[in-house]
């Protein structure tokens, strides 16, 4: 009898099953599917399937100038305009189920999608290596400093898009003891910008806590950033996607005045539609191609009920290619980085998001992310004050005799390692203000640590460096442009040493990037200038698809750079190195997607229905006693 090794096998299951040409990165969809208008989205076509009885909220995407001839047409429908998203070219809408098809019929209406709701997705600074790097030497002679400044994120605007921030937390206040939130705004129709439930305080002090609440013992990576604060979460930690839509516009229209650069989005719902015609991964690629990072957690569905790992659980925005998407990983409590490990419970790639043609073929992005991991289980962060989840879960209390405004607590989720990401973009605006965000992106991708014996669709590039991608930043030329020829040099200096030593132990970078469905690897990504690393670009412009292959784009990438064959479960070394898992041709075809023993069929995993929808999980079966309180993983709140 032929015996199949696995890699032949997922290969000769991809064969047997249908495989229609991928739809290429950043092309929109023609039609969706039917019985529906062909602009409806997946989940509200079949909701109209199901029923036409009763009222719907629906975010509608419109071709400009034509607002006010659709807001008539709304209200001749049954229908009310909720919310308007001019900058985005939205509405929300609430109007009868029956209405919806002749909205969609439209010719100036481009897509109709569920107004979802959404949820968040909970020792940092050593393990990171952010302390590495903090005291940064502006002037020396002969090898002594005679100048040195803070890299804490001072001067740069980090919004916060969450469930309220506690501004009065002593981790959230300057030397003064006044807040270091510069601004507030409820998207959630409660009027306050507390923080009753208490997610938003704790992933903002992770990103921009001072650690004054700890004696410095709990810091954040960022310390110094200018905290804008975007309530869109709830008091019981649900929001809607028209919400944060109204969120994210204001951050378009208000980003120069608050000098918002980064934007941390710990929060998510499960993607359903591709990412081209998803109206927040639209918006989040409006905000990047409008020179801000946006980094979005990966979620929290890593695994069933059973405890088996799955994939293809990325949840919007962390499936639009533009975003920085960060899963979690466990450091064990220790600063050393050589026993850390990818959480179970993060959510794995690839992006699943999909659409249907006219004949009914469904299309899925297959997308690898994440693109970084950091870690986020059992983190220490800012309490607010009298905030549920606390009140419901006093276990999760580091040290209750503390007073409410230096009060800290453990949570654990893909939520917690986001905003250690958010905090490290801060950084490297701040030591190099003319960063564009596809060059943060890379700048981290390129400098993080391959954890050995994770695979790329866990991992991405890697754990979270910040003293490499600051070392990086710093060379990088700042006199660039979309002018600038591909191929030019893209440091000021020579090539630096591709490692970095952290908490005494030293490991090498990954020198590679994720790209759309492969990776790229080569020195090449962090001495010469590429193309794709310009505004109004995503990085996996430089890869042009076929139905099964895959190339570089001339002109977009240096020929230096080499692609990717496979998604490979890492030795621990460069991004390159390691055994193969899954071929990245697969990527480029639709139908059924294997891994670790686990089928994912026509998009619904083994165990779907168990964790869909992102909720406050709270431990796996049990929270531990806080005695032991790095043992294990996922046993806090998660996301």
């Amino acid at each position: 009898m032929k015996v199949f090794k696995l890699y032949q096998l997922r290969a000769w299951l991809a064969l047997v099953l249908f495989v229609v040409p991928a739809l290429p990165a950043g092309a929109a969809p023609q039609a969706l599917s039917r019985p529906a208008s062909p602009k409806i989205s997946a989940d509200l076509s079949e909701r109209l399937r199901r029923s036409r009885e009763g009222g719907v909220n629906v975010v509608v995407q419109y071709a400009a100038p034509q607002a006010s001839l659709l807001d008539s047409l709304i209200s001749l429908l049954g229908g009310r305009v909720t919310r308007r998203f001019s900058r985005l070219n939205a509405r929300a809408v609430s109007l009868p189920a029956s209405s919806v098809e002749a909205l969609a019929a439209r010719a100036d209406v481009r897509y109709v999608s569920v107004d979802s709701e959404i949820r968040a997705s909970g020792h940092v600074e050593t393990t990171t290596g952010t302390a590495a790097v903090r005291t940064q030497t502006t002037l020396s002679l002969l090898g002594l400093p005679l100048a040195q400044t803070t890299l804490d994120g001072a001067g740069v605007g980090l919004a916060v898009i969450d469930s309220g921030i506690d501004a009065q937390h002593a981790d959230l206040r300057d030397g003064l003891g006044q807040s270091r939130v510069a601004y507030s705004q409820d998207f959630t129709g409660e009027g306050r910008t507390d923080d009753p439930y208490g997610h938003g305080t704790h992933v903002a002090s992770l990103a921009a806590g001072n650690g004054r609440g700890s004696g410095a013992a709990y810091r954040g990576v960022a310390p110094g950033a200018r905290l804008v604060n975007l309530r869109v979460l709830n008091s019981e930690g649900k929001g809607t996607v028209s919400g944060l839509l109204a969120a994210l516009e204001w951050v378009a229209a208000n980003r120069t005045l608050y000098g918002v650069r980064v934007v941390n989005l710990s929060l998510g719902t499960p993607a359903v539609d591709s990412y081209a015609v998803d109206p927040v991964c639209r918006a989040v690629r409006a905000l990047s191609d409008a020179g801000v990072v946006v980094v979005a957690a990966a979620g929290n569905n890593g695994r069933d009920s059973q405890g088996n790992k799955i994939y293809g659980q990325i949840h919007s925005p962390g499936v639009e290619p533009s975003a920085v998407t960060v899963g979690a990983t466990n450091t064990f409590g220790t600063d050393a980085r050589g026993d850390d490990a990818v959480t179970s419970f993060t959510s794995r790639g690839p992006a699943r998001g999909r659409w249907v043609d006219e004949g009914g073929v469904k299309h899925y992005d297959n997308l690898i992310k994440p693109d970084l991991v950091a870690p986020g289980n059992k983190v220490v962060g800012a309490a607010a004050r009298s905030n549920r989840l606390l009140a419901e879960h006093p276990e999760l209390n580091h040290d209750a005799s503390q007073p409410a405004e230096r009060r800290m607590m453990y949570l654990s989720g893909s939520s917690m390692a986001t905003p250690l990401v958010a905090g490290a973009a801060a950084l490297l605006v701040q030591a190099n203000s003319q960063l564009t965000p596809n060059l943060v992106k890379a700048l981290l991708m390129l400098t993080a640590q391959q954890l050995r014996g994770a695979n790329t669709f866990e991992q991405g590039a890697g754990q979270l460096n910040v003293d490499g991608a600051v070392r990086l930043a710093r060379l990088v030329r700042q006199d660039l442009s979309a002018l600038t020829a591909t191929g030019s040099p893209l440091l000021t200096s020579d090539e630096p040493a591709a490692e970095s030593s952290v908490a005494g132990e030293s490991f090498v970078w990954s020198q590679g990037l994720i790209l759309n469905r492969t990776y790229a690897a080569g020195p090449d990504l962090y001495t010469r200038y590429q193309a794709v690393y310009a505004r109004g670009h995503i990085l996996g412009d430089g890869v042009w698809e076929g139905d099964t292959s895959q190339a570089l784009r001339a002109g977009m990438m240096t020929e230096g750079v080499v692609l990717g064959a496979n998604v490979l479960t890492s030795d621990g070394a460069a991004l390159w190195e390691g055994v193969p898992f899954f071929s990245t041709e697969l990527l480029l075809g639709n139908g059924i997607f294997v891994g670790d023993g686990i089928l994912v069929g026509d998009g619904i995993l083994v165990g779907d229905g168990i964790l869909v929808g992102d909720g406050i999980l709270v431990g796996d079966t049990t929270v531990e006693a806080q005695s032991a309180p790095f043992r294990g993983d996922g046993t806090a709140c998660m996301r």
